[in-house]
C-alpha cells in the first residue's frame, strides 16, 4: 500500500465518499443481486444515510495522498457497517485496513463481539478475516424480489 492514512469522515467527505459508495455497489452488486435490491442499497448508503452513522458512531476514511477516498467503514455501537472499497482498488489490503481499524475502535471501547451484515459478495471476505457466518437473511425489496444477506459475528481477541 502507498501513502494512505485512515481517518474519522467530516462533511467535506460526503459528496466524494457519497459518489464511491455509490460506484461500488453499481460495480459490486449489480448482476448479482435484483435490480430492486440495487436500489434498496443505494438509498440505505445515501448521504443522509452517511450523516446519520456519523452522528451515531464513527465513519471511517481511507484516502491516499491526493486525499481520494479508496474505502470506508462505519462502527456503531458493536456493529460494522458500510464497509466498502472503491470498485478500482479491490484486493490491495484497503478493506482489510480499514477492518482492522474499525476492530480495534471497537476494542477500545470495550466491545469484544462484533456483528455485521455480510452481502453475497463480500462473504469469502469477511470469512477470511474471521467472521462467523451465521444465518441467511432475506429482506423483501418488492415485487417479488429479494435482497439476500448473512448476519456475521466476530470475536475480538484481546
Amino acid at each position: 500500500m502507498h501513502s494512505i492514512i485512515i481517518r474519522p469522515f467530516n462533511k467535506n467527505d460526503l459528496a466524494s465518499l457519497h459518489r464511491m459508495i455509490q460506484g461500488t455497489i453499481e460495480a459490486s452488486y449489480t448482476g448479482i443481486y435484483p435490480p430492486r435490491a440495487v436500489a434498496f442499497f443505494k438509498a440505505y448508503h445515501s448521504e443522509g444515510k452517511i450523516i446519520e452513522r456519523s452522528a451515531a458512531g464513527e465513519v471511517l476514511v481511507l484516502v491516499n495522498q491526493d486525499g481520494s477516498i479508496l474505502a470506508t467503514g462505519s462502527l456503531i455501537s458493536s456493529e460494522i457497517t458500510g464497509v466498502f472499497v472503491h470498485r478500482n482498488y479491490h484486493r490491495k489490503g484497503y478493506g482489510k485496513a480499514i477492518m482492522a481499524e474499525l476492530e480495534r475502535r471497537a476494542k477500545v471501547k470495550g466491545f469484544s463481539n462484533i456483528s455485521l451484515s455480510v452481502s453475497l459478495p463480500s462473504r469469502r471476505f469477511y470469512e477470511h478475516l474471521g467472521y462467523d457466518v451465521l444465518a441467511e437473511c432475506a429482506l423483501d425489496v418488492g415485487d417479488g424480489q429479494c435482497l439476500k444477506y448473512w448476519s456475521g459475528t466476530k470475536v475480538l481477541k484481546p
